[in-house]
């Protein structure tokens, strides 16, 4: 996916870069220190919530804050009023009157401030390895206490000090996704104006602001992030926010959306998963384990996520429903009422695959499913993984009924593939390869 990027001047005459991503109720993300769509843009460090929010139904908007990323560069100052400046030029300039709220880390403490003065903005504040005093985080996590106890030397041995920095960030797992992160700090923000962001931030203490906040409020204890371990500053912070609810997740995406749609009415008939006669799609990456030994784990989990959020998008595009709770690496799920928009989804999620360098097994089959809890079931399901798994990198496997349903209209040639022997099932299946026309 790619943001499009748009400009907000402040009230003190910045130019603010924002950028959205999805449709649906908005989701507004106060920044780090070095700006969210320059993370995001930056193919090798995307932030791991923004894909999986957007496949959710948000519509997420993220942006640089001042003097970082894409933003006005030769503005300074990182001090709380002035992120609160750029958080309000933001949404005035979507236009949205009413918002879910976002920090996660360094964004927390505008976020917060920000609830506090104009609650009928904010209907839901989401607050994710974040703090209410630097001082206090800037002791509390050991990572991030690596960007003071080096201070003296950041501007003089500003790339020694950023890579010193990216592998404390990335809890000295990964060398080359460190190497990568430093380079995208240092493309993203002056030293100096680093140094002033990073000294402003220690000098934060909302503390006092918490009591107050009277928004619905979520804190999460985000456990996959890499910077360290949150538990104790996540819990001490809910604590101090009235009626605020505490998780410690691996899914910072899933527990936000499942808090923020917390009351809603049930999905109509209409948009309800089918129960009956459907025909499956089913994808994997081809070799996951094998990519993620060549790519690193980092890359490969970002690359798989923006993957999966584009599959999506297809499958939907051509009338599809994809199951929620799959995702790639245990492979993507969809149903459908067509066969033919179920061939024309199969070959689109294979250029897909090609095109993001993460090629696919994809498998589709016909039979009766259960629908239970917004997923799907049944003997059916596990055949069309089965004939999925036979395919080639990019191939498209499907079973006889369904090249008999969509052999006249899908406008592909079927390739037989013979009878084929499957892992759990009884009988020989047999299956046939879609072949685009020329």
């Amino acid at each position: 996916m790619e943001p499009r990027i748009q400009y907000a001047k402040t009230s003190d005459g910045v130019s603010i870069a924002y950028a959205t991503l999805g449709e649906g109720r908005p989701i507004v993300f106060s920044p780090r220190v070095f700006g969210d769509i320059h993370l995001y843009t930056n193919v090798d460090y995307r932030p791991p919530y923004i894909g999986p929010l957007v496949e959710r139904g948000w519509r997420v908007i993220f942006y640089d804050g001042r003097g970082t990323g894409s933003s006005q560069r030769d503005a300074t100052g990182g001090d709380l009023n002035r992120r609160i400046l750029d958080l309000e030029a933001v949404v005035e300039a979507v236009g949205s009157d009413r918002f879910a709220l976002c920090g996660v880390a360094s964004g927390g403490p505008a976020a917060i401030v920000y609830s506090v003065q104009r609650p009928e903005r904010v209907s839901h504040l989401v607050l994710v390895n974040t703090f209410a005093h630097g001082a206090e985080y800037f002791e509390s996590i050991p990572s991030v206490r690596v960007s003071r106890d080096l201070r003296h030397i950041a501007e003089d041995q500003w790339e020694f000090y950023t890579l010193a920095l990216a592998n404390a960030l990335n809890a000295f797992s990964d060398t080359e996704t460190a190497r990568r992160l430093a380079a995208t700090i240092r493309a993203g923000v002056s030293p100096r104006a680093w140094i002033a962001q990073r000294d402003a931030l220690e000098q934060i203490d909302v503390v006092d602001t918490l009591r107050s906040i009277a928004v619905p409020t979520l804190v999460v204890h985000d456990r996959a992030d890499t910077i360290g371990d949150f538990s104790m500053l996540a819990s001490k912070l809910a604590s101090r926010i009235p009626s605020a609810r505490f998780v410690a997740t691996d899914d910072f995406a899933r527990a936000a959306d499942e808090f923020m749609r917390e009351g809603e009415a049930p999905p109509t008939k209409e948009e309800q998963l089918p129960s009956g006669t459907a025909i499956i799609l089913f994808a994997d990456i081809v070799d996951s384990t094998a990519l993620t030994e060549r790519l690193g784990d980092a890359v490969f989990r970002e690359k798989a996520r923006d993957l999966d959020v584009t599959l999506r998008s297809v499958i939907r595009d051509n009338a599809g429903t994809p199951i929620e709770g799959k995702l790639l690496g245990d492979g993507v799920l969809a149903v459908f009422t067509s066969a033919r928009q179920a061939i024309e989804a199969a070959l689109a999620c294979a250029r897909s695959g090609e095109d993001a360098d993460l090629p696919l097994h994809l498998g589709l089959h016909a039979g009766d499913v259960i629908r239970e809890d917004n997923n799907v079931y049944g003997g059916a399901v596990n055949i069309a993984s089965r004939i999925s798994g036979l395919s080639g990198p990019g191939e498209v496997l499907v079973w006889e009924t369904v090249r008999s349903l969509a052999r006249t209209s899908a406008g592909v040639r079927f390739e037989d593939r013979g009878d084929q022997a499957l892992k759990g099932v009884g009988e020989a299946v047999r299956v046939w390869a879609v072949r685009e026309e020329a």
